[in-house]
């Protein structure tokens, strides 16, 4: 075998081991700031990833149409697992996610929600899966975990706004990450700008945590970053929030 294929081969190994969705494709943002930092360049398909905002419903909002935006660009229907059915389907569709292509799957409990999603994720070809739940144990994320590398759909546990502050001590999950509104740009008159987010990547398996102010979802689940940040000076870099 030449030398190549075998550094091929053992990356491929190496990567499968890590639980970084290697045998699937990735998701990406379209924003290389925020692809570079993911392995796969974007939100691996075949894996747990965990999102949440904060107790406050701005924030809580934000990351719901976040999470949309992303299914949003994956063909198929999407499986939304919780205890009752409290979403606001038009607030998704603003991202792209139009109501007709999510299932609610009402489960009335944590435990329930982690069994649907189990199953769910054990069905090739469907959009994605999400879960809402309080808290979930190491054991349940790993189980998420093999079932979604096993089927190649991507799952999602959601804390909403009454659940951000309940975190697994561990979890199997690749990617966690905490949506926050931000101020959108002055337009010197008196009207709204583009809506703007603090998205916070908390954890991600391989890599290092960051953060961004990026603009939010258009009608096609995209998010960019907003122009500012896009032509400021290469210094800037080094600050907290870099484009």
């Amino acid at each position: 075998m030449r030398q190549s294929n075998v550094l091929e081969d053992l990356r491929a190994r190496i990567a499968q081991i890590e639980g970084v969705g290697v045998r699937h494709a990735a998701i990406p943002f379209g924003v290389d700031e925020l692809d570079q930092r993911l392995p796969g360049a974007g939100i691996a398909t075949g894996a747990l990833h965990e999102i949440a905002g904060s107790p406050d419903l701005a924030d809580d909002a934000c990351a719901t149409v976040f999470l949309a935006g992303i299914l949003a660009r994956i063909d198929g229907p999407v499986l939304w697992c919780l205890r009752w059915r409290d979403l606001f389907a038009p607030a998704l569709h603003l991202a792209g996610l139009h109501p007709d292509r999510v299932i609610h799957v009402e489960a009335g409990s944590d435990a329930n929600v982690l069994l649907a999603m189990e199953e769910c994720l054990r069905h090739p070809g469907i959009a994605g899966v999400v879960g809402e739940v309080a808290k979930y144990s190491t054991t349940a994320s790993k189980r998420l975990q093999l079932a979604a590398e096993s089927s190649g759909v991507v799952a999602f546990v959601f804390r909403r706004a009454s659940k951000v502050d309940q975190i697994a001590e561990g979890t199997a999950a690749v990617t966690r990450w905490r949506i926050f509104a931000a101020p959108s740009e002055d337009l010197g008159i008196p009207s709204l700008g583009r809506s703007r987010w603090r998205v916070e990547l908390e954890r991600v398996r391989g890599g290092n945590p960051h953060s961004w102010i990026v603009e939010a979802c258009d009608a096609t689940g995209r998010i960019a970053l907003p122009a500012a940040l896009v032509d400021r000076p290469a210094a800037a870099e080094d600050r907290k929030f870099v484009a």
